[in-house]
């Protein structure tokens, strides 16, 4: 699949097996931060909360596709069987995106949800999961994409 928006060529495609350490560059651009907000240290993916997201990515269950240009990744989502935010059950794996901040808005996102959303079904999964702070401008994003809200949690992610 491929995009031309202004001077950017956009391909995505499946995940490579070289490319497996990429879900751990992109991870700490998926922070949802509020206008104003601080950016926490990089070492905040490595809390174990987070570090599920990432940690040997590439077992049996992980699926992933990746936004590029000129052959450099701009943007990477991915899912897997895991318990953590978006956690339904076993048979549900919870999804991640992440695209690089001067690369946002243009189209990247819904290209790889896109993609991601036929690799699950391929492997028998009938739907993912993800976790969004209501605040996030994101959460649009997903309405248009067909998304539900099916829990709502009322707390905090530490």
């Amino acid at each position: 699949m491929k995009l031309t928006q202004k001077t950017r060529v956009i391909n995505v495609r499946e995940i490579t097996v070289t490319e497996y350490p990429l879900p751990e560059d992109f991870l700490y651009n998926a922070f949802f931060l509020p206008p104003g907000a601080k950016h926490p240290s990089r070492k905040i993916i490595f809390k174990p909360e987070m570090f599920v997201y990432i940690k040997d990515f590439g077992k049996k269950d992980d699926c992933g596709v990746v936004a590029e240009q000129d052959s450099v990744a701009v943007g990477a989502a991915w899912t897997r069987i895991i318990t953590a935010y978006g956690h339904i059950n076993n048979d549900t794996p919870e999804l991640v995106i992440s695209i690089l901040p001067e690369y946002c808005r243009e189209g990247i996102g819904t290209m790889l949800m896109t993609h991601l959303f036929k690799l699950p079904h391929e492997c028998g999964y009938k739907r993912m999961s993800l976790s969004v702070q209501k605040n996030n401008p994101a959460v649009q994003f997903y309405n248009k994409l067909g998304c539900e809200i099916i829990y709502k949690k009322i707390g905090s992610c530490g």
